[in-house]
């Protein structure tokens, strides 16, 4: 995970306190569960955007030319395998 947990608890507050201040919902629930989930819901997208990096990283790896990590090429080829990662798990719009 690209976050620790002190980041990702600070992060809950933050957008919770956010959300509170702009008055953009009521809570049914308390503050502690809405945090938690939150917590929960950022976890979640962070490994999705692991699976979806790895899978990138593998395309790439299995080119028969080696493409140099990095360059212009390499660069381009993953932003289009991750978009395509993206859009397979519903993150993106194709």
């Amino acid at each position: 995970m690209m976050l620790s947990d002190d980041k990702i608890v600070h992060l809950s507050h933050v957008l919770l306190k956010g959300i509170m201040e702009k008055k953009l919902v009521d809570l049914i629930e308390e503050e502690g569960k809405v945090r938690a989930e939150i917590k929960r819901t950022i976890i979640s997208e962070l490994k999705i955007g692991e699976e979806i990096d790895s899978v990138a990283r593998r395309k790439l790896q299995s080119f028969s030319r080696k493409i140099v990590e990095g360059s212009p090429e390499w660069e381009i080829l993953y932003r289009k395998f991750f978009r395509e990662g993206e859009v397979k798990k519903g993150r993106a719009s194709g």
